[in-house]
């Protein structure tokens, strides 16, 4: 694969962009790479900042280089970007020499299950059809409607959203699927279809987590393949951390108990057993929710795991000599399998692992993770094919934290052609209260209110909480003469639609928008950050890895993931090549001289004041343009 050959058909593609397309030197810069990586069978870690047009540049060369690639990205707006755009735009522009098949790739539970959606029509679930039982029963027929028409059954074609409770009674996971040998409807499976699909494609695109999950299972949920890219690859350390670990919930014992139940006929003994336990491990579960365990889950936590784990022993060695429908009984033994499997991980959680209680109120989940991924990924991944990562930021010590070869792995930063310095302002408000004190809250909405005022609207405030959100929504609606839309007015899509398509609009948003929100034109001039956006000192999973880096933990741990965030929610204001606007921090610990360097070398290169009227005077100057 020559570089020539690489940027000749970078530069067709590139010529063939809405518009004619443009030169970008740090896209060729990066697709060379992404092309040397390949060949030489290095992994490449590339910073590309907002503009680079990063995905094209390690589409073209992976396609050119007649590898398989698994495409892996974090969030769903560019996994449908890559499959909806730029995929389908390469394969007509490419041509017949370099012609290539992909294919989207998502978990089993995405698709709609023909066996289930029998059963539910037709079976021991019928009552969920009743108009009796209201919406429930109705939405269901729904989606078995749209079953019985779709050509995918994926979940994301459907024109409404269903709630879960709908969506569980017509989909399986994978640890509840038999498989496709064993399964009375294998032979049309939705989720087998698409495996098929991606089987013989020569790009296949999923998500991170999928991706995680294929890892932990050794290697059995993807097709066979030479290079995986992973897209917005600063998200990957906490995405495996998560893949790689452990869920357990009452509601999935109830689940199972539910499933198993018709095939135990008149001895149901074993299910009401493991209901019963669901309903324990619910109670024992409650009081730690937001809380680190002790590594040995504590008296009463463990004693209820442990029982958990024995009836589902049991409950498992009853439906195994049970008779009856046999698709169903398939179901029961995968899925109390896999229970089986991690109530065995939980009782003898690792040195290395981590055990924590989130979730919903009376709705807790029992999580268990690895403290430390590099092992892992070291062990599973980096010596079996080439990775390409990249990102508009990429954080200081990722190659040390995912366990990167240092020996094997190259590292590049082409920047961005956005022009910052001109375009943008930073502003610090370093007179403000510190954000720990109670004058911090009113000091921020009214400095807030003036700088939207200032920007005549047009403002994505970005908060580290909801609180925070709502508190300033609160306090602000009746002072401004704009529209003030918050997260939780719309779905995002809806919710983003609207804030562009009203000019003078503003967005109050939490954490789900400091990434994957792209906004250009006028319809954004300004973006707020409430706070530096620090983890929060007792979250389980980062109290571990600051337990585990000692001393350093701040510079280490701290710093890096803050950084990082600031520099995703700074990034959601400069989107092409044209837009102006201010990015305001609204945390005076920006300007702390012990580690303001690390933040500020983060972010974009714009010009940088403490001044609220250079802020006003510039955005005045944006509103004349």
């Amino acid at each position: 694969m020559p570089g020539t050959e690489v940027e000749t058909a970078l530069r067709r593609v590139t010529a063939a962009l809405p518009g004619g397309g443009e030169a970008r030197d740090g896209q060729a810069r990066m697709a060379d790479a992404v092309a040397a990586a390949i060949e030489g069978g290095r992994h490449l870690v590339v910073q590309a900042g907002t503009g680079t047009g990063k995905s094209l540049a390690y589409l073209v060369p992976a396609i050119l280089s007649g590898r398989r690639i698994v495409v892996a990205t974090a969030t769903k707006a560019l996994q449908d970007q890559l499959a909806d755009k730029d995929l389908p735009f390469l394969q007509a522009q490419l041509g017949a020499e370099h012609a290539f098949e992909f294919a989207v790739l998502k978990g089993r539970s995405n698709y709609l299950c023909r066996q289930r959606m029998r059963e539910v029509a037709g079976g021991d679930d019928q009552l969920e059809l009743d108009d009796d039982v209201g919406p429930l029963g109705r939405e269901i027929a729904r989606l078995i409607e749209f079953g019985a028409d779709c050509v995918s059954g994926d979940r994301a074609e459907l024109s409404f959203e269903p709630r879960p409770k709908a969506w569980s009674s017509v989909s399986v996971s994978a640890m509840e699927c038999p498989g496709a040998a064993k399964c009375p409807s294998g032979a049309e499976c939705f989720a087998e279809a698409a495996r098929q699909k991606a089987a013989v494609a020569d790009v296949i695109v999923v998500n991170t987590h999928l991706y995680a999950t294929h890892l932990a299972s050794g290697g059995f949920v993807l097709p066979d393949h030479d290079v995986v890219v992973f897209d917005e690859a600063h998200q990957l350390e906490d995405v495996a951390a998560s893949g790689l670990g452990i869920e357990l919930t009452a509601g999935r014992l109830r689940t199972l108990a539910r499933l198993a139940r018709p095939l135990l006929g008149k001895d149901p003994t074993a299910a009401d057993e493991l209901e019963g336990a669901a309903a324990l491990l619910e109670a024992a579960l409650e009081p730690w929710r937001g809380k680190r365990l002790p590594a040995d889950l504590g008296e009463h936590v463990g004693a209820v795991a442990a029982l958990t784990a024995e009836r589902s022993r049991r409950l498992v060695s009853a439906v195994r000599t049970a008779d009856g429908d046999e698709a169903r009984k398939a179901r029961v033994m995968q899925a109390g399998g896999h229970l089986v499997g991690d109530l065995a991980m939980v009782a003898e959680i690792s040195d290395g692992d981590v055990a924590w209680v989130e979730g919903q109120a009376h709705a807790p989940a029992l999580k268990v993770a690895p403290v430390d991924v590099s092992a892992v990924l070291a062990a599973r991944l980096w010596g079996e094919r080439t990775a390409i990562l990249t990102s508009a930021t990429i954080p200081p010590n990722l190659i040390a934290r995912l366990g990167l070869p240092p020996d094997e792995t190259d590292q590049l930063d082409v920047g961005s052609p956005f022009p910052y310095a001109d375009h943008g302002v930073l502003y610090c408000a370093a007179h403000l209260p510190d954000p720990r004190s109670p004058a911090y809250e009113a000091a921020m909405h009214d400095e807030l209110e003036a700088l939207v005022q200032a920007a005549g609207g047009r403002t994505l405030a970005l908060f580290t909480s909801w609180r925070a959100m709502n508190a300033a929504a609160d306090a602000l609606r009746p002072r401004l003469p704009f529209d003030l839309l918050t997260q939780s007015d719309l779905p995002k899509p809806a919710l983003l639609r609207a804030f562009i398509d009203d000019e003078r609009a503003c967005l109050f948003a939490t954490m789900g928008f400091w990434q994957g929100v792209d906004v250009p034109g006028r319809s954004l001039s300004l973006v707020v950050l409430d706070r530096l956006p620090f983890p929060r000192p007792d979250e389980p999973l980062m109290q571990a890895r600051r337990d585990k880096a000692g001393a350093a933990a701040f510079r280490l741990i701290d710093l890096p993931r803050a950084a990082t965030l600031l520099a995703q929610g700074a990034g959601r204001l400069i989107r092409s090549a044209t837009d102006r606007g201010v990015v305001a921090v609204l945390d005076p610990r920006l300007a702390s001289k012990s580690y303001r360097w690390d933040l500020v070398r983060a972010l974009p290169p714009m010009r940088r004041t403490r001044h609220r009227a250079e802020v006003e005077a510039f955005l005045a100057d944006v509103l004349t343009v």
